[in-house]
């Protein structure tokens, strides 16, 4: 988070806001595969300390995430553009602008996949509980929300990257 004192704006162009200058907080051999995804943090600018609002863009062949579900953390996504494949521990559905999913702390393991030609537009919304662990069915990773706010990670036998 990047919470500071200055003034926070009322109101912004969305697109305007300058994306995060590092595209993934995954360790390698993870980190690579988040390289067509872009995220402007919306929440940020506004200072709010709740829930955080990502505009995010995945370039074709690019994935939001790696497939995880939060412990603690309820999430959000409203397509804007494009159509991604939601990806969950249940199964596969396309998506389409103005669709939009939830995911419940403890629910399903969910990613967006974009395996169309053209870039995928949407918003994310999470809460930012604090305590919060992730949990990745598919990879050797795992992942736990430190005091500061930022993950800490480590293979699933406990070993950090």
């Amino acid at each position: 988070m990047r919470l500071t004192d200055e003034p926070k704006p009322i109101a912004i162009q969305a697109a305007d806001v300058p994306p995060r200058t590092k595209p993934s907080n995954y360790p390698e051999p993870f980190f690579s595969r988040m390289a067509g995804r872009q995220k402007r943090q919306l929440g940020d600018v506004f200072g709010l300390r709740n829930f955080g609002v990502n505009l995010t863009r995945i370039a074709p062949g690019g994935e939001s995430a790696l497939l995880h579900r939060h412990s603690r953390q309820d999430e959000f996504i409203y397509i804007l553009e494009g159509q991604p494949t939601l990806v969950t521990d249940e199964g596969e559905i396309t998506l389409a602008p103005g669709m939009c999913a939830g995911f419940p702390a403890g629910g399903v393991a969910h990613q967006l996949v974009n395996r169309s030609d053209a870039d995928v537009v949407y918003l994310e919304i999470g809460d930012r509980t604090a305590g919060d662990a992730a949990s990745y069915p598919k990879d050797d990773i795992q992942a736990q929300l430190g005091p500061d706010g930022k993950w800490i990670f480590a293979h699933k036998d406990g070993t950090p990257y």
